[in-house]
């Protein structure tokens, strides 16, 4: 786990929406925390293991690194020399043009039809 305290800042929007998924937990304040310290650890530990000149890559899901927040923000805080750079899948019915929500929300956005075969 990442160092104790976690710093966790309740305005960033991943987190705020997290609140609004419910997952049947209500308004649960501890869920977007729960993402936060999971979003912490993975910094940290990234942070730890790079070394000058590396490149590394890391998988996760959206909400973990989308518009910049989660793993991103905590790994820049934690480590200001690291070159991150995000990839963010979309689903949409029309792929001919990106859906203005999903702008600027990783540097690379790969737009798929919502008709994809997904697993979860």
């Amino acid at each position: 786990i990442a160092p104790l305290p976690v710093e966790y800042d309740p305005e960033l929007e991943g987190y705020k929406s997290m609140l609004d998924m419910g997952h049947g937990m209500g308004d649960n304040e501890n869920f977007p925390k729960a993402q936060a310290i999971k979003d912490a650890t993975m910094a940290h530990f990234i942070s730890e293991n790079l070394k000058k000149q590396d490149v590394m890559i890391h998988l996760n899901g959206t909400y973990h690194s989308k518009n910049f927040e989660g793993i991103v923000w905590y790994l820049k805080k934690e480590n200001k020399r690291a070159s991150v750079v995000t990839i963010h899948t979309v689903l949409q019915e029309d792929i001919s043009k990106l859906v203005e929500d999903y702008k600027n929300s990783a540097d690379f956005i790969l737009v798929v039809p919502s008709s994809m075969t997904r697993t979860y």
